[in-house]
């Protein structure tokens, strides 16, 4: 994922998916609200998009 857009995507198509097979999985991470926007190491970003990876790869694994 490289951006927010990408990220709200991949949960748009994964839910519907979930959905479609009548799956229950918990809800994705929420969306980071606070960012100074100065790139530090471990941005809330990072912590973001590591937590919708994990969120992604459990989703795969009920879809499979």
């Amino acid at each position: 994922m490289n951006s927010l857009a990408d990220a709200q995507t991949l949960v748009r198509e994964t839910e519907a998916l979930l959905s479609q097979r009548r799956l229950c999985h918990r809800p994705p991470p929420p969306v980071p609200t606070v960012c100074c926007g100065r790139g530090c190491n471990g941005c809330v970003w990072e912590g973001y998009y590591a937590a919708l990876a994990r969120w992604r790869d459990d989703a795969r694994e009920l879809l499979r």
